[in-house]
């Protein structure tokens, strides 16, 4: 079967391969969840300091890519062409040592050329035939998944499963992915011929929507120096799979008391203009809040920020730091909206100054 030219493997590791350090496992003699902690921050200062051979500056970005990674979640970056957001993907599966797929998404995508398919195989010595699977690029530690708004939505809903399952199911059968496994997805906002919207339901399986700018003329500069010279040192490897499997393990551990959980849990609920407690801006310029996942991944992100900042407790900070990636793509604005040009972050915004944490909260 030949490959298809939409799709790149890196084949550096074996995707099948399940990693030893599986969330769950405690081999003898591992370090315990403090040292685990120290190390965690310690390897994304590292993984900073290698994509920062390729990548000039977008320092939140980065972050919220980290915190992504770190919690297990997807990530759907969206910015105008050439900003990078492709080479980014790239970079970091080079500095996590991860095996990476990318796609490139196209109208005439199936769903078969992501997730693989069954092909009739003929037995050399006895020549039976029998069915074989073939896996597809879905089939990788880190999947980038190229302008996917520009498959239509039979297609895009093959990743469906993938992102929150971890697993296809094919003919009745389900395949496990690689662990761990991480869609990042990009998004051009700009061209409106020949792309299909995503489907809420697919939005809401991604834990952030990254917003991705134009650079500050200094780093601009920076940019065109390095890319019209002689290449410089290619970015190293620093994290393996069992490691990333080891710390997503350790993020859910993070402690986080009830009343940063309670305002997270607020925050979510003031986004539903069907509630009586939410705010006027809300019912006039918001059709569909944010989903029950929402404050799932304020709380999660939120764990993974702590950690990532050597904070052994989430804080009522991590969560409102994290609002605009996560609700920006989960609250849904209507007509009204649109015709003021009111954004979903112009709302977060307004939200997070009425919403406050309590006064004696930490």
């Amino acid at each position: 079967m030949e490959a298809d030219p939409r799709w790149i493997e890196t084949p550096d590791q074996d995707p099948d391969r399940t990693p030893e350090g599986a969330p769950g496992s405690a081999p003898e003699g591992a370090p315990d969840d403090a040292e685990m902690a120290d190390r965690l921050q310690r390897s994304a200062e590292a993984v900073r300091q290698e994509l920062k051979k390729v990548i000039i500056g977008q320092d939140d970005v980065v972050e919220q890519v980290l915190i992504s990674l770190f919690a297990g979640g997807n990530s759907l970056i969206v910015g105008v062409p050439g900003l990078a957001k492709t080479l980014l993907i790239q970079t970091l599966s080079d500095v996590l040592h991860l095996s990476f797929n990318r796609i490139q998404f196209t109208p005439d995508l199936m769903p078969s050329d992501i997730t693989g398919t069954d092909i009739i195989q003929e037995d050399p010595e006895t020549g039976q035939r029998h069915l074989v699977f073939m896996k597809g690029p879905l089939f990788a530690h880190v999947v980038l998944a190229d302008e996917i708004n520009r498959t239509p939505p039979k297609t895009q809903s093959a990743l469906l499963e993938a992102m929150e399952e971890k697993q296809v199911t094919i003919q009745g059968r389900r395949y496990e992915l690689p662990a761990p496994f991480f869609v990042l997805a990009t998004q051009n906002p700009i061209e409106l011929e020949g792309t299909y919207p995503l489907p809420e339901a697919q939005l809401d399986r991604f834990m952030f929507q990254i917003n991705i700018g134009y650079l500050p003329e200094d780093e601009e500069l920076e940019v065109i120096q390095r890319t019209t010279t002689v290449e410089g040192e290619p970015p190293q490897p620093v994290l393996s799979a069992e490691e990333i499997a080891a710390f997503q393990h350790l993020v859910r551990k993070v402690p986080i008391s009830e009343p940063v959980a309670r305002y997270a849990v607020q925050l979510a609920r003031r986004t539903r203009p069907g509630r009586d407690d939410a705010p006027d801006y809300v019912k006039q310029y918001v059709a569909y809040g944010g989903s029950v996942r929402a404050a799932q991944y304020l709380v999660l992100g939120g764990k993974a920020r702590a950690l990532l900042r050597g904070e052994v407790n989430v804080s009522f900070d991590d969560v409102r730091a994290l609002c605009a990636p996560v609700f920006r793509h989960r609250v849904l604005t209507n007509f009204h909206a649109e015709s003021e040009r009111v954004s979903t972050d112009d709302l977060v915004e307004r939200l997070l100054d009425d919403v406050k944490p309590p006064k004696s909260g930490m």
